[in-house]
């Protein structure tokens, strides 16, 4: 069952080993069906999972126009102030799809020492923009400490298999790739694959994941 607030919408038992705080990508809001689906899919697994907007999409919820994300500090500075809203004695971590994920990552090993955050998921990241792959996005990926787990489409324009392989990520980082899967891990209709099974994929690896990042020892 799936709670409502104002400006959160969380999935999954209050009693929770842990609670995973997601941000949504630059073009859909929280509450999309590939949101809605990864929330579901984990909170069936028994995590609490929490969505929350960036303040530019909740602005275009309130007038039905669409916005352009806000600028690279707003965001850090609205990620920092949910995870500060959610700390508190259960394990928190966080994450989100593509900007979300980015803007996660960016700040993890920040909020891994001021409030004890665990680990993050990045549900497609955005290595570069489409057609763009000079245009990296991951220097901060090559130092990050915080375990942290990248779900990856095969043929994602974001940063495709070939591409991304290439890349000098951290030892912490995790890349798991989700077969014939796009930028929301859409398969082509050749794979035999059905939306329903890559995004079961991927609710799977997020779960193996976070089991592995409370495990103790």
């Amino acid at each position: 069952m799936t709670t409502a607030s104002p400006d959160l919408l969380i999935d999954g038992p209050a009693e929770a080993e842990a609670t995973l705080l997601l941000a949504h990508g630059a073009g859909a809001p929280m509450d999309s069906p590939f949101m809605t689906a990864m929330a579901g899919g984990l909170a069936q697994r028994g995590w609490r999972v929490v969505r929350f907007e960036f303040p530019y999409m909740a602005q275009s919820r309130l007038s039905g126009q669409r916005r352009a994300p806000d600028r690279l500090p707003r965001l850090l500075e609205c990620f920092r102030a949910q995870v500060a809203q959610q700390a508190g004695a259960a394990p928190l971590l966080i994450g989100g799809k593509s900007l979300g994920g980015r803007v996660a990552s960016l700040l993890v090993d920040e909020l891994a020492h001021s409030h004890g955050v665990r680990g993050c998921l990045c549900l497609g990241y955005p290595f570069h923009p489409p057609g763009k792959p000079d245009q990296l996005r991951t220097d901060h990926l090559a130092a990050l400490a915080t375990p942290t787990l990248i779900l990856q489409g095969e043929r994602d324009s974001f940063g495709k298999r070939g591409e991304v392989e290439g890349y000098g990520l951290s030892a912490q980082i995790q890349l798991q790739w989700i077969a014939s899967g796009d930028h929301s891990f859409k398969p082509t209709r050749s794979s035999g694959l059905s939306e329903t099974d890559t995004w079961a994929s991927a609710v799977g690896h997020s779960d193996q994941f976070l089991r592995s990042v409370l495990k103790p020892g």
